[in-house]
Parts: C-alpha cells; sequence; structure tokens
C-alpha cells in the first residue's frame, strides 16, 4: 500500500515516522511539485495545490487533516466524484475548540474585555454583572465539534441553544433548524458561535440582516471560516454599538493584511487560526484505522457528502 503525503509547510517527517508506528504496512510517497509520483493508494493532505490534481484523481481515497473540506472541494468535477473524500473527525480538536470558545464567552459574560481595556487606562471601576439567563448562547453547526463546545458550555449554567441544517436533539439544548429556525435562533443569541462548515449556503451567513436580529450588544465568535462573516458588515456594527464586541480566530485573509481595519478596533479580539491545530500523531491515528477499515471494505466515519460540502 501506497501513500501520497502533501504538507504545505514541508514538514513530512514527523509525519512519515508516525505512519511508520500506526501504519507500518504502508510506504509513504512525498508530493513535490513537479516530480512524477509512483502510483499511490491514497492521499493525505490538507490545502492541496491545484498542480497535484492529477495524483488525487487515481487515488481510492484522499484524507484530510482537518474537520473542513472547503480547500479540496473548490476543485469541484476536476475530483472524480467516485473517490470518497474523509475528513477528520475530533482527532484532539474538540476539546481545543472547547477550551477557545468557552474562554471567550466567559470573557465576555464576566466583562474581562472591558476590564483589560480599563486597566491598560489606568482605570479602577467595578462594572454591573451580567445575569446568566440574560446571556444564552446560541451554537451555529452541531457537527462533532459543535456539539463537544455545548457540552463543555453546560456546567456554566448559561442557556444553550444549537442551530443545523437538519433537525437534531441536545439534552439541555434549545435547538432550531433550517431557514424557518435560523430567525428565532438569532433573536434569541446574546452570543453566537459559528461553527459551520463553509459552503455556498453558509457563505456570507454572518452579514447585516442577520447580525441585526442578535440582541443589542450581542457578542460574536467565529472559529469556523473567514467567509462566514461580511467583515465591512461586522465593523459596522461594532461601532454603532449592536455588536458588542467579536472574536475572531479565522479570516478571509490570512495572516489579516496589516492594515486591515480590524486591528485598529480595540472590540475585535484576533487569534492567528488557533482554535483548534491538528495533533499529527491523533490524526495519523485515525487515517491509519479509516484505512484498514477501507481496505477490509467496511464503512468509513467521516465520509465527505460533496452535495452538501461537509
Amino acid at each position: 500500500m501506497r501513500i501520497l503525503l502533501h504538507r504545505a509547510d514541508g514538514k513530512t517527517e514527523p509525519w512519515i515516522k508516525d505512519f511508520a508506528k500506526f501504519l507500518p504496512e504502508a510506504e509513504i510517497e512525498i508530493w513535490h511539485a513537479g516530480e512524477k509520483c509512483q502510483a499511490c493508494d491514497y492521499a493525505v493532505v490538507w490545502s492541496p495545490p491545484e498542480a497535484m490534481l492529477a495524483e488525487l484523481a487515481t487515488v481510492k481515497a484522499i484524507f484530510v487533516t482537518g474537520a473542513g473540506v472547503d480547500a479540496l472541494l473548490k476543485f469541484g468535477d476536476a475530483l472524480p466524484a467516485h473517490i470518497p473524500i474523509i475528513r477528520l473527525e475530533d482527532a484532539g480538536m474538540g476539546v481545543q475548540m472547547a477550551e477557545y470558545v468557552t474562554h471567550a464567552v466567559l470573557r465576555y459574560f464576566r466583562r474581562f474585555d472591558e476590564y483589560e481595556a480599563q486597566a491598560r487606562a489606568g482605570k479602577w471601576a467595578p462594572l454591573p454583572q451580567y445575569h446568566k439567563e440574560d446571556f444564552a448562547v446560541g451554537v451555529l453547526g452541531m457537527g462533532v465539534l459543535g456539539t463537544r463546545v455545548l457540552e463543555a458550555l453546560a456546567p456554566f449554567g448559561f442557556p444553550l441553544r444549537g442551530w443545523s441544517r437538519t433537525e437534531k436533539s441536545m439534552p439541555g439544548v434549545q435547538t432550531f433548524t433550517g431557514a424557518d429556525g435560523l430567525d428565532t435562533f438569532l433573536r434569541g443569541s446574546r452570543v453566537l458561535v459559528c461553527m459551520l462548515p463553509l459552503t455556498p449556503e453558509t457563505s456570507n451567513i454572518i452579514e447585516r440582516t442577520n447580525m441585526c436580529k442578535l440582541p443589542q450588544g450581542a457578542y460574536i465568535v467565529n472559529v469556523a471560516r473567514g467567509a462566514h462573516i461580511a467583515e465591512p458588515d461586522l465593523l459596522t456594527l461594532i461601532k454603532s454599538g449592536h455588536i458588542a464586541a467579536a472574536t475572531l480566530d479565522v479570516l478571509r485573509n490570512e495572516p489579516l493584511p496589516a492594515q486591515h481595519p480590524f486591528w485598529q478596533e480595540p472590540r475585535i479580539t484576533i487569534t492567528p487560526h488557533i482554535s483548534a491545530l491538528t495533533l499529527r500523531r491523533e490524526s495519523v491515528q485515525q487515517i491509519a484505522a479509516n484505512i484498514r477499515k477501507a481496505e477490509a471494505g467496511e464503512a468509513i466515519a467521516g465520509a465527505v457528502d460533496r452535495t452538501l460540502g461537509y
């Protein structure tokens, strides 16, 4: 069995070592631009270049070292429809995402962002505390990671809300479904957490109209994709005070350009796409287990439905 491996950062050696440990029967072929590869059975990639399409079009399955697959689906029909695309399911990302979102929610609920600003100004002034019953947290997207975030928030006692494309239920969470449920979901969410996959239907879902449905003084946390948010609209609504603040781990252009106005807006907190880093060993273990299932003709978890985009 041969696996075609591509890492945009060029750091392939640790991945080769982990595959040698968890899938020793496999030979690893490193993809290099301009060099012809030997025929491979599977591909392991994250954001492959277009020049790699010829090799990807001949494998049995493509394994993506992340939860999102928009960087691969953008190639459309250039990737034959019969080749399964398998994304990671958690692989250590869930707990990281839960930590990040919980921190952001508690930071806003306890008004630590405002206290940080006061401290920089040398100001000592206790602020009125928010009431939890008025601080509902709404999670857009109830997949594996969205569910993990809701589980992490549950012990803190916030009213929890979840929205998904199809009907889902979760103990202790008020759930909403589809286009009809989105309006009600937004109007009751003091904190909006975006954890959606990026698809044509979800691109720009957090734009002016939908943000205006959020309660006055709402907060936004985006750990999904930058293209979910209409950035000029967010900036306008923060300046107007309708959106109190935002924490953004993902942006439309990464790294965020130095001249971008978000850098000058103190109510926007930016982190460099670190809310859930790929954990190599856990990822290799999951991919190795799935390759063995594929070789045995068994069903594989994490298979992407290309018509849905996730």
